[in-house]
């Protein structure tokens, strides 16, 4: 009997450290393989290391050409995988991320290989894009609805977007988070003595905002910063800044060593998460999996995941200071949030659960091609 065969297109590749998509697959491809799918996952040059101990040798990564720029590389490296799956690889179903590769789904389609689609979070809403992008995703996302045979929504409060804007429904899976033994405190930092913010630097996760309020936390607490934009700029100068300035902030960038993320998380007093309008945050999972107390924006997609156990604030730089300095100096709280997101992590946001979600949706598509 011949495998099962999925083509995941979309992400940075195999095995990747950019974002929520590449983590996702990371985990996801081993898993589909010991289901005894084979799986082949495209990418771009450069982006990953074939001599990566953690890649997976029964993972097939597939390379192709495109355009590497922040507008234009999702869009083109997307058209060529789409091609190469379409006419060359012909799985017998195609995990696609991201509704910016919408406009290949009638190829797809064309040559009768069912697709999952993860449409992620609301592109057109963030403000890191001009309206010429933000038009771009809307447009992806209509094709997406009407040519995708099935959907993946992260968060339910985007299905429900999904249901009111496109009348189309699917599958909800979110992200997992990896619960980490005990491990020792990192950087010589005194454990849940400093607050912690993991983020990409773009508007729509507040970072402009926690940025202006690190003045304020610094005087109490140390600050350690994770995160860039991963083209420079002025929110990367300004934690640049920051650090330099003040002994008590501590900027990494970005972080790949997962080791010494998640030691972070583990040990942080506070964790601040300002992402506003992706769904389920995979680095917010990942932080509830460490058992990290949560200050949060106030927002549907926080409140669905977080639920009771957070402190919610404002996108402000004196609320999030207020919030951070409140919690901080509240210990049976933060052991009862840190106990809280633990028990929700187990319950709702493990990367078995997520993968088994994943490999049964995937079958059911090949099964009915």
């Amino acid at each position: 009997m011949q495998k099962l065969s999925v083509s995941i297109i979309g992400t940075r590749g195999y095995p990747s450290y950019y974002g929520g998509f590449e983590t996702a697959v990371r985990h996801l491809a081993p898993f589909l393989c010991d289901a005894g799918w084979d799986v082949t996952v495209y990418g771009r040059a450069g982006a990953n290391s074939p001599d990566d101990p953690d890649r997976d040798p029964r993972v097939g990564s597939r390379l192709t050409r495109g355009v590497e720029s922040r507008s234009m590389s999702t869009l083109t490296f997307g058209l060529t995988a789409s091609i190469d799956a379409a006419f060359r690889r012909r799985p017998s179903v195609a995990l696609v991320m991201n509704v910016a590769n919408g406009f290949y789904l009638p190829m797809l389609r064309a040559s009768r290989i069912p697709t999952l689609v993860n449409v992620d979070g609301i592109e057109w809403d963030r403000e890191k894009w001009g309206q010429a992008a933000k038009r771009m995703f809307r447009a992806g996302a209509r094709l997406t609805a009407q040519h995708a045979t099935e959907l993946v929504f992260d968060a339910r409060a985007i299905r429900d977007r999904w249901e009111r804007d496109f009348g189309r429904s699917g599958t909800f899976i979110p992200y997992g988070g990896t619960a980490p033994g005990e491990l020792s405190p990192p950087m010589g930092l005194t454990s849940g003595e400093y607050v912690l913010v993991v983020a990409r630097f773009v508007p729509e996760n507040t970072v402009p905002e926690f940025l202006r309020a690190v003045e304020s936390i610094a005087r109490d607490s140390p600050v350690v910063i994770v995160g860039s934009t991963g083209y420079g700029g002025e929110l990367d100068e300004y934690a640049q800044r920051l650090d330099a300035e003040h002994s008590n902030v501590h900027w990494l960038g970005h972080v790949r060593d997962d080791g010494l993320l998640f030691a972070l998380l583990q040990h942080a007093g506070v964790y601040f998460h300002g992402h506003s309008v992706g769904g389920t945050n995979p680095a917010l999972v990942q932080a509830m999996a460490c058992g990290a107390p949560v200050v949060a924006r106030d927002t549907v997609y926080n409140r669905e995941v977080l639920e009771q156990n957070a402190l919610f604030v404002k996108p402000d730089p004196e609320s999030i200071a207020s919030g951070i300095t409140e919690l901080m100096r509240d210990p049976v709280r933060r052991e009862a949030f840190r106990e809280g997101v633990r028990r929700r992590s187990q319950r709702e946001y493990t990367w078995d659960l997520v993968c088994e979600r994943y490999e049964a949706t995937l079958r059911r598509l090949a099964a009915g091609s």
